[in-house]
């Protein structure tokens, strides 16, 4: 097994050829932000929150989908970073309708905890307040589509966990969300097998069980 030795902001490490930085990363307690990222699914560098300044790289490099390579030099909290996250997080806050005094998620919301690392305590951005729909089509859990991030978790989950393929993404821009079967309610798709696995993987709460335990 080949071996890269690279330096991640203060920490020289050595660590298997293949691996991302964000596993680098973390295996020296080094904590990157991510919201698409999820133990377990294929990374699709969605979210843009793991970001991180490159040695010799003109532009940010997606730490999750990155490999490390000999001699590489790593920054992972530099102040345009930060920056480029916060704004990242205003995007989503703004672009959906995030009222998290009233949802499910509140306390628990990987999207909430992350405006507290970037520092949001505000959006410098207009709210767009889009109509979205809720799917409540389903016996057992619930869409809302107005707290949905589009990380794709809940995609991923379900081909490569449950090989159930019961969710996509549709339609384009502002218009682009989640949607189940051929763009069906929920409740009736077929291939559905309850397992609620993609519930699990959601970071807000856009998907969730519609009766709490």
């Amino acid at each position: 097994m080949s071996v890269c030795t690279l330096r991640i902001n203060d920490h020289d490490l050595a660590i298997a050829a293949g691996t991302t930085v964000l596993e680098a990363a973390r295996s020296v307690g080094i904590t990157i932000p991510t919201l698409c990222q999820h133990d377990g699914l294929s990374a699709v560098a969605a979210c843009r929150l793991c970001l991180v300044e490159v040695e010799g790289q003109q532009r940010p490099l997606a730490a999750c989908v990155t490999g490390v390579w000999e001699g590489m030099r790593v920054s992972t909290s530099s102040p345009q970073l930060q920056e480029i996250r916060r704004t990242v997080v205003e995007l989503l806050f703004t672009e959906g309708n995030h009222v998290c005094a009233v949802c499910v998620a509140n306390g628990h919301c990987e999207l909430q905890n992350l405006a507290v690392q970037v520092g949001m305590d505000h959006s410098r951005l207009p709210y767009r307040f889009p109509q979205r729909s809720v799917d409540l089509s389903h016996p057992l859990f619930g869409l809302d589509h107005n707290r949905c991030v589009l990380c794709t978790r809940c995609v991923r989950a379900c081909d490569e966990l449950e090989g159930a393929h019961v969710w996509d993404v549709g339609w384009r821009g502002e218009h682009c969300r989640i949607i189940a079967g051929l763009d069906q309610p929920w409740g009736e798709v077929e291939a559905c097998t309850h397992c609620g696995q993609c519930v699990d993987v959601c970071p807000t709460g856009a998907l969730f069980h519609r009766w709490q335990p």
